[in-house]
């Protein structure tokens, strides 16, 4: 998902009307990657809706049917009066196309399935995605520059003006890098979030101080930085969603969590006045010790009742903010990248 190329269908101007004059000639080019271009931006789309490129596997297994069909066109093309630079510059694209949307893309693929296993795997994986599109964007400007100098060389002006594809390109590109962006913040919070929780049903005091502080530390520094994050075109909705999920970390991880970690440690204790009491014969047990072990149990039912309370309203919290995200997240790109069919 997530792949960005800059594409631009130039307006040409020449004297001859024939196919033979070099401004239709290299229509003509253009329009053998017509097909391509669309079941792209259709690709695109699809996956700017959502983070997982396996989703939209389909869509790719027929961009790259499309990515064939457009090569047979071009190679069915003529030479330009002896040039064949502008025709073996847009085989040779399509071509890398081909090769970076069958291999590259597959490897992206591939490490989606281990990409939530941590934050340095996620970052690795968006890294992935935008090496990729860096690919491709080479591989385009280059193509551009083929272009310009066929068009230079045959008396062909080029009105540089990106059609409606090229513009939503553009745009899913800037929408891509910027929800990236957000993205990771909110991914290094609620990924160190699940460990905490991890280490919480574990019962394990001293991973979740050190969960609960690292969640602390990254809500502080992933609120410095939306601080600092422009809007998208005047739009402040994700960024604000985002905004509330790590407001909710760092609260739960300063005041909430300590409380509960607090009770594991009088449930600790708790167990260890039982097994004493438990280890004395009925006979041997003094009135201090069933009184000392009656007040035990009480504390620890306000406790169990403390912590049910405490822990019921920190789920209902989590689930509201992280569903508040999620659907911020998706109206987002509904807003800025409508569906191309």
């Amino acid at each position: 998902m997530l792949l960005i190329v800059f594409l631009f269908a130039g307006l040409f101007s020449a004297n001859a009307q024939t196919f033979e004059n070099a401004g239709q000639y290299m229509g003509a080019i253009n329009k053998a990657r017509e097909g391509m271009d669309a079941k792209y931006m259709q690709y695109l789309s699809a996956a700017a809706h959502g983070r997982r490129a396996r989703k939209v596997e389909n869509l790719r297994i027929q961009l790259l049917e499309s990515i064939t069909q457009s090569r047979y066109k071009t190679i069915e093309l003529p030479f330009y009066n002896g040039d064949n630079s502008l025709r073996q510059g847009s085989i040779d694209y399509i071509l890398l196309l081909y090769r970076i949307f069958n291999e590259d893309f597959a490897k992206i693929v591939n490490l989606e399935e281990i990409a939530e296993q941590s934050f340095d795997e996620m970052q690795a994986y968006l890294l992935l995605q935008e090496k990729t599109s860096e690919k491709l964007r080479e591989a385009a400007t280059s193509l551009q520059k083929t272009s310009t100098e066929f068009a230079a060389r045959h008396k062909v002006t080029i009105v540089n003006k990106q059609d409606a594809l090229g513009e939503k390109m553009s745009m899913a590109g800037k929408l891509n890098t910027y929800t990236d962006k957000v993205y990771l913040l909110y991914f290094k919070c609620n990924w160190q979030d699940d460990r905490m929780v991890k280490a919480m049903n574990a019962k394990k005091v001293n991973e979740i101080e050190q969960s609960r502080n690292a969640l602390a530390q990254y809500a502080v520094e992933g609120l410095k930085a939306l601080d600092t994050l422009r809007v998208f075109n005047g739009d402040p909705t994700l960024a604000n969603a985002c905004r509330q999920v790590l407001e909710f970390y760092k609260k739960m991880a300063e005041k909430d969590i300590p409380g509960l970690t607090d009770f594991y440690l009088k449930e600790d204790n708790f167990l260890k006045i039982k097994k004493s009491f438990d280890a004395k014969s009925p006979q041997s047990r003094t009135q201090q010790d069933i009184d000392a072990y009656n007040k035990a149990i009480n504390e620890m039912n306000a406790g169990i009742n403390n912590f049910n309370k405490s822990n019921n309203a920190i789920n209902n919290s989590r689930n509201q903010v992280l569903k508040n995200y999620q659907e911020a997240e998706k109206k987002f790109a509904d807003t800025h990248m409508p569906y191309y069919r």
